[in-house]
């Protein structure tokens, strides 16, 4: 037998004992909206040296909504690869935990070695090395992805600062596809052939991609911060147009926001961000497949707003899309009905709740007067104050004082529809940041 064979056959090994093993340590129960989550059936603590200080609150420091299986991964998957995640954080703290999502997946995954670190420098795949973690799931340095599922690390002692890029690498022996991705992500991530989730230095590194894979959050325990706020939403949100690399999207902009009005002695809270947009989301319908491709906001509230940990305020921004994509809603009181079922949601978990008006498309291919008359009726019930606790007018922000049906052009990226940074930043500027205060009233 060649040496390439005994290596392959000695790969197979290991991943049927990970398998053997896990399965007689998990329950097989899955969940189409990705949202159940498996512990290992062992009493002992974790055998982890780095495991984390008992005081400061759990908080979203990053997040991405898992959206869609990868094309192409659905025969041809990651195997025998390392994926390098590249996230940035909105807050620090002293420890940190991940999530790992495989909800597109038909097997379960192996993750056979995961780690956590800081980025040596932006957008790059190097790690400080004097940082580097390995993470555990309850005490095993191995862990199986139930299809459907996602898992959460153990803490681990980490002092993570706000307003930085973490490395979070994962390596699987045997990924059956599909990989469970976030694409479209305005950040270059990386993959390796082989065991490199330990590695200080990028050079293997060599695969880039713009998109997140498998790894959905990066909760912090801060001592500083108050809690979560969530912004929920389509491409507007994820930051569509955006500078890749440059973390200046709308939730990126109103974190150093908050962080900067905190710092200099304003009675604001701190919050973490998640930012949970998904490209093309809509609020009422989902795409194809089961568990669907891009889930309405009605699907995925439950796991991307009320999964998250101590959330606070959740900001939405949907029903663009529920007007633009095919078929169209042409009754505003669809949209505003969608949306008020979101909040009693929210009030019913104490959580407060602010709104986004719909932005102007007018010269996006899909414009039409009955469209442009949708979205007005939206935003005059919006303004009225019967839907949100609270209103952030983004329409008002960015639309042209001369024709307010579209894009003013300094905030227009080209295609009429997505802001450009600019954009992004004036949508962040229209936040009143005493409305992000409070909790949500008993009663709209």
């Amino acid at each position: 037998m060649t040496r390439r064979h005994h290596g392959y056959a000695l790969l197979a090994a290991i991943v049927a004992l990970i398998v053997g093993l896990s399965t007689a340590l998990y329950a097989s129960v899955a969940a189409d909206d990705g949202t159940a989550r498996r512990t290992v059936a062992d009493p002992r603590p974790p055998h982890n040296s780095a495991a984390p200080a008992s005081t400061g609150t759990w908080v979203g420091s990053w997040s991405a909504s898992p959206a869609a299986a990868e094309p192409g991964t659905e025969t041809a998957a990651l195997t025998d690869r390392s994926v390098r995640n590249v996230v940035h954080t909105s807050v620090g703290g002293t420890s940190a935990r991940i999530t790992l999502s495989n909800l597109y997946g038909r097997q379960p995954l192996p993750v056979t070695h995961a780690t956590i670190a800081l980025a040596a420098g932006d957008d790059s795949a190097w790690a400080a090395a004097e940082t580097m973690r390995r993470l555990t799931f309850n005490g095993a340095t191995t862990v199986l992805v139930p299809a459907g599922e996602q898992v959460m690390s153990d803490p681990v002692r980490i002092a993570v600062p706000p307003d930085t890029d973490v490395l979070v690498t994962t390596y699987s022996p045997a990924e059956p596809g599909p990989v469970t991705v976030h694409a479209n992500a305005r950040q270059i991530s990386y993959a390796a052939l082989g065991d490199h989730a330990g590695s200080v230095t990028g050079a293997a590194f060599t695969e880039q991609v713009e998109a997140w894979r498998y790894l959905t959050a990066l909760d912090v325990l801060s001592k500083e911060s108050h809690g979560t706020l969530v912004a929920l939403g389509d491409s507007l949100t994820d930051g569509h147009s955006s500078t890749v690399g440059a973390n200046r999207r709308w939730p990126d902009v109103l974190s150093q926001r908050l962080r900067r009005a905190a710092d200099a002695g304003q009675e604001l809270p701190r919050y973490g961000i998640a930012n949970q947009g998904i490209g093309g989301n809509r609020i009422l319908t989902g795409g194809n497949g089961r568990p669907a491709d891009n889930p309405s906001g009605l699907d995925r509230f439950s796991r991307d707003v009320l999964g998250r940990p101590n959330v606070k305020v959740v900001v939405i921004g949907l029903g663009v899309n529920d007007i633009l994509r095919n078929p169209p809603v042409t009754d505003p009181d669809q949209i505003l009905d969608g949306l008020r079922t979101l909040v009693r949601q929210a009030h019913a978990r104490g959580i407060k709740v602010v709104g986004a008006t719909l932005m102007p498309f007018r010269g996006h291919r899909g414009y039409t007067d009955v469209r442009e008359a949708v979205r007005q009726e939206v935003n005059a019930e919006i303004r009225s104050g019967r839907v949100f606790d609270a209103v952030v007018d983004f329409d008002e922000a960015l639309r042209d004082p001369y024709d307010p049906r579209g894009f003013r052009a300094t905030y227009d990226s080209g295609d009429h529809l997505h802001p450009n940074d600019l954009g992004y930043a004036r949508m962040a500027e229209q936040f009143d940041l005493k409305d992000l205060t409070g909790s949500a009233p008993a009663k709209l």
